[in-house]
């Protein structure tokens, strides 16, 4: 599975960006899916999660309310829409699988569960 995350940029503060991450390779519409990030000096960190089914999501605190995560197993694609952006979600956002065979709810929240990784994006909020 190949995964290639795009959508980063420079946005202002309070601005919005829609990062995709597209799976190549074979269907992903039975994996985990996830979106981590890592800021300049720091850890990389979950940003949210997708059951392979879709029907649960997972949050960090602070992106909370803000962010949403989302899938399109037809078009093999997972999204991440950023809203209310602030000068600290600033970082190199990256997609992953899970392969894992779950149960339909579960989503992963370590990176050490995800067997995939993309490519990374760079997000930059200006504030």
């Amino acid at each position: 599975v190949q995964l290639q995350a795009f959508g980063g940029g420079l946005v202002q503060a309070g601005g919005s960006l829609r990062l995709s991450c597209a799976a190549s390779g074979r269907t992903v519409s039975n994996y985990g899916m996830g979106w981590f990030r890592q800021a300049p000096g720091k850890e990389r960190e979950i940003v949210a999660a997708i059951s392979w089914s879709g029907s649960t999501t997972y949050y960090s605190d602070s992106v909370k309310g803000r962010f949403t995560i989302s899938r399109n197993n037809a078009r093999n694609t997972v999204y991440l829409q950023m809203n209310s952006l602030k000068a600290e979600d600033t970082a190199v956002y990256y997609c992953a699988a899970d392969s894992t065979p779950r149960t339909f709810y579960y989503r992963a929240t370590d990176s050490a569960e995800y067997d995939y990784w993309g490519q990374g994006t760079l997000v930059t909020v200006s504030s």
